[in-house]
């Protein structure tokens, strides 16, 4: 059945509908065009870091000065250009077909935190944010993960109670207080992660409060250890 599905619906760029060889996502135009972090990145959060580093853990600024509440974290993309073009098509505008190739992406990317009795977990929208959109785009993210690297999953391990205000124009300081305490284990299922190595999975990390709330929660479930994987990553001057 493969043949004549492919042969009728050949895999199309997910950015400009081109027809490409592979499922991979991208036309090589699209692909230059879209700026995937590779290379030496800091440890915490995979912000792009200069040089080709030594093997040992480094860090950024930011992760050198806030109190990351997870051991590991890493980014597939920069949060600009196309790839926030593709961020944002995923977020507000209905396109799951994005969830398969960014899957591939945030494999590639975090492959260093991925092992066999990993658990993941998705960042938790609010009930409200996901009757708007119709889906919260992190669980599919890790739905499509979990598929792609064999793991568990467990999308509802995490609850969000309480509607916060957008992060969008917050400053630090902010961004931190308005996520506080707003992320909790599920009542039933977030039972599942009580000695587990957790891997949240987000679509954007911007100054990573989000990320450090639901990493909270983890922990307050009772997870072993929390690593963090985002599809894309705000970097300053970038």
């Amino acid at each position: 059945m493969q043949s004549p599905v492919a042969f009728l619906y050949p895999p199309q760029c997910v950015s400009c509908g081109e027809p490409i060889e592979d499922g991979f996502g991208l036309c090589g135009k699209c692909w230059v065009n879209t700026p995937f972090i590779t290379g030496h990145a800091c440890d915490k959060c995979g912000t792009p870091l200069p040089g080709d580093g030594d093997g040992a853990a480094d860090f950024c600024d930011d992760c050198m000065t806030i109190a990351r509440p997870w051991t590991k974290g890493r980014a597939a993309l920069i949060y600009k250009d196309n790839a926030r073009r593709l961020v944002l098509a995923l977020k507000h505008g209905d396109r799951l077909d994005l969830v398969p190739p960014a899957a591939g992406w945030l494999m590639r990317a975090g492959r260093e935190l991925i092992s066999p009795e990993v658990l993941v977990v998705p960042v938790p929208a609010h009930w409200t944010r996901i009757f708007s959109r119709r889906y919260n785009q992190a669980a599919e993210l890790a739905r499509g993960l979990a598929r792609e690297a064999r793991l568990s999953v467990a999308p509802t391990a995490l609850i969000r109670p309480r509607r916060t205000d957008t992060q969008d124009g917050k400053g630090q300081d902010q961004r931190f207080a308005n996520v506080s305490g707003a992320i909790r284990p599920h009542p039933r299922n977030g039972a599942g992660m009580s000695g587990r190595c957790v891997l949240l999975v987000d679509d954007v990390m911007t100054s990573g409060a989000t990320l450090g709330a639901a990493a909270d929660a983890c922990h307050e479930a009772g997870a072993a250890e929390v690593r963090v994987l985002a599809l894309a990553r705000v970097v300053k001057d970038a």
